[in-house]
């Protein structure tokens, strides 16, 4: 029992980062030098740096030379619990959102099931187009016909999507934060017996969006402030099963 508690807390410490998850993806393919590790992950030396030393610390990794290389049994979690192949891959599809944003608000079980967005794609804004994300989202509350969401801010105009799904009677569950509830309390129509609230301290969480038809996920920059010009989003089964397993996993997180 006592081992079996040692490999769940290992497990669940390579998991709950994706930033670890990255260099030990990395270090899984060849062992690399701290600037090859820069280099082929993009991350900041720093980040790179604090999350190294705990990987070396705990023993995930260790150094030879000037390589780091991944231990065998990290290598054998790594392969065998997180799918790395489809998480390699993950990586390289989403970077742009997941470089330089905050991820630690994502439960570590969803984080092991990154790999279930295989077939989920990066939807950006651009100078065309500036508002395409939030367009895709008014768009996927108004075709909805149940919801759950994470709503980490206040923006009116998904108010009269949200009130429209409560008014026909469809099951409602939202997750915001408490600095804001007013607000909501105030513009939607929570009094309704089919809207389950939900409200929360964390900062800078994420935003989640999961109907019986979409997923769509977006992040925040790790300077604080919301990116408004990327979501990953999907109409795949398995993509919106991860919506749903993520929303449960941070409602469960939140409510401990």
């Amino acid at each position: 029992m006592e081992n079996y508690e040692t490999i769940s807390e290992e497990i669940k410490y390579i998991t709950n980062s994706l930033v670890r998850l990255k260099i030990l993806a990395t270090l899984y393919e060849q062992p690399l030098n701290m600037k090859d590790i820069n280099r082929t992950t993009g991350l900041s030396y720093s980040s790179i740096s604090s999350n190294m030393f705990g990987l070396e610390l705990g023993g995930f990794i260790y150094r030879s030379g000037n390589l780091y290389h991944i231990s065998n049994t990290t290598e054998l979690y790594v392969s065998n619990i997180l799918e790395l192949k489809d998480t390699i891959n993950l990586f390289n599809k989403f970077f742009n959102i997941l470089d330089a944003h905050i991820v630690d608000m994502i439960p570590e079980k969803s984080v092991a099931q990154l790999y279930l967005l295989g077939r989920a794609i990066l939807v950006e804004s651009n100078e065309k187009d500036v508002y395409r994300t939030y367009n895709i989202i008014q768009h996927a509350l108004n075709e909805a016909s149940s919801l759950k969401c994470v709503l980490p801010f206040f923006y009116g105009d998904f108010n009269k999507y949200i009130n429209d799904l409560i008014d026909e009677g469809s099951h409602i569950e939202l997750i915001i934060p408490k600095n804001i509830k007013e607000n909501f309390e105030y513009f939607l129509n929570l009094e309704n017996d089919n809207v389950d609230l939900t409200a929360f301290n964390i900062e800078n969480a994420f935003l989640l969006v999961v109907t019986d038809k979409v997923m769509i996920l977006g992040l925040f920059k790790e300077g604080g402030n919301f990116d408004q010009n990327r979501i990953i989003t999907s109409k795949k089964e398995e993509c919106i099963k991860w919506g749903e397993n993520l929303f449960e996993n941070f409602k469960n997180k939140i409510n401990k």
